[in-house]
C-alpha cells in the first residue's frame, strides 16, 4: 500500500470488487508502537526505493499484510501512513518497505531526500488479515506500479520457502525503467508496459488477452487472486477476472489512491 496525500479527489463509490481489508492481525503485539532503525536504502526505480529496517520484537507477518508507521517531526508534528511490507516473513527481525515519491507527500518526501541510514521511525503491525497469502493455495497475483509491492511479498515468501502450490504474477508498469523489482522476476511472473517497452513486446493496458490465458490455466480447485493498484487499476483488473471465469469471491482487493 502507498502513501495517500491530503489533496481532496473525486468519490469513488465501492463496488462488489472493492473488499475492506482492514482486519488488525497478529494479536496485542500488532497495536505496540516499535522502534525501526533504518539499515538500508535500495533504490529500485527513478522513483521508488526499498527502505529496510532492523525492528526488535517485530511478531513477523503473512504476505500481504502492512502496517502503520509514524514519523514525528523534531517540532513534535506526527504524521501516519499505511504501507504494505515488502519483505517475506522468513526475514527475522527486519521488515522492507518499497515507497514510490509521492508529489506533495509529506513522508515518501522525507524518505527520498533526508532518510539515512540510522535515521529511526515507530512502526505498528501487521494489519489486514483480508489480503493475506499463507501460501496454502494457488495464487494469481495481478498489480499495477507500487501495488506490486504486497504481490512481491508473496513471490518471495514462495521463493524462500521452495513452496510447490502454484503461483503467477501479473504486472503493469509503465515501462521497464518503472518496473518495481525488475531484477527480481522470474517465470512466475508475465510484465505488461503501457506507454513504451523493448523492442518486439506489445504496448498497452492490461486485457482480457493478458488476464483470460492465466485463469483459463488455473490449477485444480482454482486460484485465489490478489489485485492491488490504484482505484482504477483495481476496477479494471477485477472485472476482467470475472470476464475470464474468476469467482467474485475469490477476488481480494487492496487499492489506493
Amino acid at each position: 500500500m502507498t502513501e495517500t496525500t491530503l489533496v481532496p479527489g473525486p468519490f469513488v463509490p465501492p463496488t462488489r470488487f472493492a473488499v475492506p481489508g482492514r482486519i488488525a492481525v497478529g494479536g496485542d503485539a500488532a497495536f505496540a508502537w516499535r522502534t525501526a532503525t533504518l539499515t538500508a536504502i535500495r533504490r529500485e526505480t527513478p522513483h521508488a526505493a526499498t527502505f529496510r529496517f532492523a525492528v526488535p520484537g517485530w511478531a513477523g507477518h503473512l504476505p500481504g499484510q502492512h502496517l502503520l508507521l509514524r514519523l514525528t517531526a523534531r517540532d513534535g508534528y506526527v504524521a501516519q501512513r499505511h504501507y504494505s511490507i515488502a519483505s517475506p516473513p522468513g526475514d527475522a527481525g527486519h521488515i522492507e518497505l518499497t515507497l514510490d515519491r509521492v508529489e506533495g507527500g509529506e513522508v515518501s518526501g522525507w524518505f527520498h531526500t533526508v532518510a539515512r541510514p540510522g535515521d529511526t521511525v515507530e512502526v505498528r503491525g501487521p494489519l489486514s488479515g483480508f489480503f493475506a497469502w499463507p501460501g496454502d493455495r494457488p495464487a494469481l497475483l495481478v498489480g499495477a506500479g507500487s501495488g506490486v509491492v504486497p504481490l512481491m511479498s508473496m513471490v518471495r515468501h514462495h521463493r524462500s520457502r521452495g513452496l510447490r502450490v502454484p503461483l503467477r504474477l501479473l504486472v503493469s508498469a509503465r515501462g521497464p525503467r518503472e518496473l518495481i523489482y525488475a531484477d527480481e522476476y522470474g517465470a512466475e511472473t508475465t510484465p505488461v508496459f503501457t506507454r513504451g517497452a523493448p523492442a518486439g513486446v506489445p504496448v498497452g493496458r492490461m486485457s482480457a488477452a493478458h488476464v483470460a490465458p492465466l485463469v483459463a490455466d488455473a490449477p485444480p480447485g482454482g486460484w485465489e487472486a490478489y489485485v492491488c493498484g490504484s482505484n482504477g487499476f483495481a476496477e479494471h483488473a477485477s472485472r476482467l477476472l470475472v470476464e475470464a471465469g474468476q469467482p467474485v469471491d475469490r477476488i481480494r482487493v487492496e487499492r489506493f489512491g
